[in-house]
């Protein structure tokens, strides 16, 4: 079995790959046409992405059998085209939870602190600290989540040991998981949102929560609340967002966003980062050591199960 890994993917994960027995092809830089012929090319089994961008037309070049998402989400691949070529579709969910998690109560903090502008203050020789001293704190305000996954859930823990309340809506919610969850279940985001001093997203992209953050779910939002998006990009209507930040204050903190590049440098053209609060990252929620290490992890189960069964774990499609 031939495995093709199109993405950065780490030396032990691959050495594992080759200690199974398996012939891997390390491509990294792979992308569009390239990655196109390359697949045809090496007429390999499995494909291995992160970010990397699947088209049907490469799907229909290749004799794949598996995509691996080495990631939770899989809106990256064209799965109407494998799932007509009989080509499995997996992912690796709930492996970087805790760093999507961590990161972001790092933009909740950070928008409460101030801390970018207190950064570049400081950067600029200025001294603020009559501009930083009125932050309402975490303890006591109400967190909000909008999808209740792994990482979701991750929330709640940490929010409760900053002293905050959780309230949150998920479509699988009942309220008995919700009580063992310790948090209130409310009937929709739209009442998240109106119950909330920051909300959260935590939602797959999906035909149902396209747009899901719409200029109805912000006007339900508190003036001057926080919102925090560190699922996907698509399932915000940002000129919606960007309205509520002019007309009521609202302060945003986003990994992800419309039209992020595509490379791991480039140059960004977002204009909601041209607003005064709001804040970003570089769509790194996932991108930490551990959570690298944990997706390599599963990928190679992923790979080893479907070598000797068939049927690859986490199959989405």
């Amino acid at each position: 079995m031939k495995v093709l890994v199109a993405d950065r993917f780490s030396d032990v994960a691959r050495e594992d790959l080759q200690e199974l027995g398996l012939e891997v092809v390390y491509e990294p830089d792979a992308r569009d046409e390239i990655l196109q012929t390359v697949l045809a090319d090496t007429l390999s089994d499995v494909l291995v992405v992160r970010s990397t961008r699947v088209t049907g037309d490469m799907l229909r070049a290749s004799s794949l059998g598996l995509v691996i998402r080495a990631g939770a989400g899989f809106n990256t691949i064209d799965v109407a085209t494998a799932t007509e070529l009989g080509i499995k579709v997996a992912n690796c969910p709930g492996m970087n939870a805790n760093a999507v998690v961590e990161l972001a109560f790092g933009l909740i903090i950070a928008l409460d602190r101030h801390i970018p502008e207190n950064v570049q203050d400081l950067q600029q020789g200025k001294w603020n600290k009559v501009n930083y001293s009125s932050a309402r704190g975490l303890s006591g305000s109400t967190l909000g989540l909008v999808g209740l996954g792994v990482i979701g859930q991750g929330m709640i823990p940490r929010a409760k040991a900053f002293g905050m309340k959780v309230v949150g809506w998920s479509r699988s919610l009942t309220a008995e998981k919700a009580s063992t969850l310790g948090m209130e279940m409310l009937s929709s985001p739209a009442e998240v949102a109106a119950a909330s001093d920051i909300v959260s997203l935590h939602v797959a992209l999906n035909s149902d929560t396209r747009n899901l953050a719409d200029e109805t779910f912000f006007h339900q939002m508190r003036d001057g609340a926080f919102f925090i998006n560190t699922s996907r990009a698509e399932v915000v209507d940002e000129s919606a967002l960007a309205e509520a930040v002019k007309t009521k204050g609202i302060r945003a903190g986003l990994d992800i966003f419309k039209g992020e590049p595509a490379t791991v440098t480039g140059e960004v053209n977002s204009p909601l980062f041209k607003l005064d609060g709001v804040i970003g990252t570089h769509h790194i929620g996932g991108q930490t050591s551990e959570a690298q290490r944990s997706i390599a992890e599963e990928t190679v189960r992923i790979i080893r199960e479907y070598r000797d069964t068939g049927s690859p774990p986490n199959q989405v499609f």
